[in-house]
């Protein structure tokens, strides 16, 4: 009997672990991705592609090259989470995203082999147009930080798959001395966008205008088409997000997730792996094997440790923390780990990259907000006092204690995490 249930149980796991592989990484480009990987999400397509469109409303697109997954963001306006240069996890700036559009637009039009140099060219000629220069924003190659914003980008291209190496060396064109030859993948830059729209369909007076319409969907007026719509919204938010607090919900998304809670939880269990927590002040859907997740908390590294230790101080306030605060406590414990941290965090003014960039995986996380001023306040949200130690209990030995006891000159300390 017992064989028989684990044989049953193969095609189940398997199949959920094709469903976190996409939900990890939504495009698969064959060549790109482990080809076992790749053939695993493929077999399952047709079963991955009903779920994912009953429950979330996400298109699965799939043939013999490339799997996309089409998530539309449950948060447009969510910019905690940006894209990075896959070499070295600095995240992209403004000015990066705008030359990522300009090279997809190149490339669209290229031929099916480009090398870096004349898509630098390109994309230069692009940035010189009168509308886009009207916006203040300017791109040139005279300087090697300009080449290596091109470069970052072209590194993410590469991880996407939408460029494939041929020759060459990127940081051989970084030095001014050589260039890369490139395969141009169109089919995947067909691919790239997950929006409900287009956007030069878009109108829209101010940016946030625009980034809520690319993701905006039609919902019929009726009971069917809005409960489906609702069950898609919760469904994505409790797949995307550290925490769903219910004080961020609508009031008709927060009544649907109280009546159907269980069935929600129970499906989306059942198809990742992914455990619900239910707190009192929201829900958290936890990954035991921490695979799907870019923000991680604890890591290793000082600056992850550094970010451990201001969560810890975040949460034992009660009425929020000055980023001052903030500035002048890492500067303690820079002193106080010195020996083991990396030698610039004692510098002067470190301390204000090293918060910030501590506040960006907290926000991340959703475990603080900010509020904006000449001094942010840095304000704890409940999933935060995970991280909160309580003060050191010392039990002092009574008078009649048993002498085999911790005796007056050991004090027994214990440090219990609150939660």
């Amino acid at each position: 009997m017992r064989a028989r249930g684990a044989a049953e149980d193969v095609p189940e796991a398997r199949k959920r672990r094709a469903a976190r592989l996409l939900l990890a990484r939504p495009l698969l480009v064959a060549g790109q991705t482990a080809d076992d990987e790749f053939r695993l999400v493929r077999a399952y397509a047709a079963e991955l592609r009903e779920w994912f469109d009953r429950e979330t409303g996400w298109r699965l697109l799939a043939d013999a090259q490339t799997i996309r997954l089409m998530k539309l963001t449950a948060d447009p306006l969510d910019g905690s989470h940006p894209a990075r240069d896959p070499r070295s996890r600095t995240p992209f700036s403004r000015q990066r995203y705008v030359l990522t559009c300009l090279a997809l637009a190149a490339l669209d039009r290229a031929d099916g082999q480009i090398t870096l140099g004349r898509l630098a060219e390109e994309v230069v000629a692009a940035a010189a147009e009168p509308t886009l220069v009207a916006t203040g924003f300017t791109f040139a190659l005279d300087r090697r930080e300009r080449r290596a914003d091109m470069v970052a980008v072209v590194r993410l291209l590469l991880h996407w798959g939408v460029l494939r190496r041929v020759a060459g060396d990127e940081e051989a064109y970084l030095g001014a001395g050589g260039d890369v030859l490139y395969d141009v993948d169109r089919p995947v830059i067909a691919g790239l966008l997950a929006t409900t729209r287009g956007p030069s369909m878009l109108g829209g007076a101010t940016l946030k205008d625009r980034l809520a319409a690319l993701t905006l969907e039609v919902v019929p007026d009726v009971d069917d088409a809005r409960n489906r719509a609702l069950r898609h919204r919760l469904t994505r938010l409790l797949l995307e997000q550290p925490v769903v607090y219910y004080d961020e919900l609508t009031e008709p998304e927060l009544a649907y997730l109280t009546s159907q809670r269980h069935a929600l939880l129970t499906r989306i269990t059942s198809f990742t792996g992914l455990v619900a927590e239910v707190r009192r002040e929201g829900i958290a859907m936890v990954d035991p094997d921490d695979e799907l997740t870019d923000v991680r908390m604890p890591a290793e590294g000082m600056q992850s440790h550094l970010t451990l230790l201001l969560a810890e101080r975040i949460a034992a306030s009660d009425h929020g923390v000055r980023v001052s605060d903030l500035h002048r406590h890492t500067r303690e414990l820079a002193r106080e780990h010195r020996s083991y941290w990396r030698k610039h965090a004692t510098d002067p003014g470190a301390e204000v990259d090293l918060v910030a960039t501590a506040l960006d995986a907290l926000r991340a996380l959703k475990l603080v907000t900010v509020e904006s001023g000449d001094d942010p306040l840095v304000l704890p949200r409940p999933a935060i006092a995970r991280y909160a130690l309580a003060e050191p209990t010392i039990r002092e030995p009574a008078a009649a204690a048993p002498a085999e006891g911790p005796g007056p000159h050991s004090p027994e300390r214990t440090r219990e995490s609150a939660r």
